[in-house]
């Protein structure tokens, strides 16, 4: 998301660039800066309906992380937490043991 974001505050000053460079002084903008013009903001375009209907997970829902079980590997999955309730991490390389970390 933050990608799109930075990509959406920067193209009217890339545009405006492009612009600058490969315009003639006396003309409008040559056609190959325009198909490139198009091709940006269709994409960007693109790209905001897919981030927009992506689907987050609720508000709450924790991640149980992939687990080993009985020699199977069992996917990792978001449920939701009751609430008030902290999941307990096993500690990794370098992490100590404690609440669950948001």
């Amino acid at each position: 998301m933050r990608f799109a974001e930075i990509a959406l505050l920067a193209l009217p000053f890339v545009v405006f660039v492009a612009w600058r460079v490969l315009a003639p002084s006396s003309g409008g903008p040559p056609r190959i800066l325009a198909i490139a013009v198009t091709a940006a903001v269709v994409a960007m375009a693109g790209l905001l309906l897919v981030l927009w209907y992506e689907e987050a997970e609720p508000p709450g829902a924790g991640y149980v992380p992939a687990r080993i079980e009985d020699g199977r590997i069992v996917p990792g999955r978001v449920e939701p937490l009751a609430p008030g309730r902290v999941e307990q991490v096993a500690p990794g390389p370098g992490l100590p043991a404690g609440p669950a970390r948001k």
